[in-house]
């Protein structure tokens, strides 16, 4: 079974995406802000990270490019957030995420992105 992490420090949107991927036959757990996702992260091999981006503590950028550091097998990292700005998006892509995804995403649209990516 793939597992995927969703990183979202709204515990209505992090509950909400993790019960979508888990209906489609995912493992999926959650983390709260990114300093929880990298703690989570280096212990567990996640096959794809769901990730918002406005998030105390640890931003879902900062995030992205500290895993990117310590990730050999390329995890692919989707980022899902309100920002519709262009330079977000530059932002997100020169992090290191793989899409960049605007809220709300209809669920059947995400899953699809999902298996996309994941091969």
């Amino acid at each position: 079974m793939k597992r995927v992490l969703v990183v979202d420090d709204s515990p209505v949107v992090r509950s909400f995406h993790i019960n979508i991927l888990k209906m489609s036959s995912f493992s999926a757990e959650g983390a709260s802000d990114g300093v929880e996702a990298l703690e989570k992260s280096l212990k567990i091999n996640y096959d794809l990270i769901l990730c918002d981006i406005n998030m105390p503590n640890m931003d879902g950028l900062t995030f992205i490019r500290q895993y990117r550091e310590q990730d050999k097998r390329h995890t692919p990292i989707i980022i899902l957030t309100t920002q519709e700005e262009e330079i977000h998006r530059e932002q997100g892509y020169d992090a290191g995420a793989n899409l960049y995804l605007i809220k709300p995403v209809k669920p059947n649209s995400l899953v699809l992105h999902i298996k996309l990516l994941m091969g």
